[in-house]
């Protein structure tokens, strides 16, 4: 039996920014992403502590230490500058092999996005 987990998790970012006309996606800065173990392209789930919204899009990777979280397209229309968001991946895995495994969880700095 295949079941889906968290895979990845980056708990409280704030968005810095929101690109009604571009493309689509989520631009999330390098760091967070090599450190969340998320891969640009990847689908992810959005959620938005500040008014609720929960969608779905995938990321694309933003400049390193840039504290970036850019929602981009249609996406762009659930969020606010300044709004306090968390990011999260899942993967389908066997059973036995989900009741140990470990995802990454990221916790930063809500106030510049960073690990410090």
């Amino acid at each position: 039996m295949q079941i889906e987990v968290v895979k990845s998790k980056i708990h409280r970012v704030t968005v810095t920014g929101a690109d009604l006309n571009y493309i689509g996606s989520i631009t999330i800065d390098e760091v967070l992403l090599e450190a969340s173990n998320i891969i640009e392209g990847e689908k992810v789930n959005i959620v938005n502590i500040n008014n609720g919204e929960r969608f779905e899009t995938y990321a694309i990777k933003g400049a390193k230490n840039s504290g970036e979280i850019t929602l981009n397209g249609p996406a762009a229309r659930k969020v606010h500058k300044g709004d306090v968001i968390i990011i999260m991946s899942y993967a389908r895995m066997d059973f036995e092999k989900a009741k140990t495994f470990k995802p990454w969880l990221v916790f930063p700095n809500e106030k510049d996005n960073s690990l410090t």
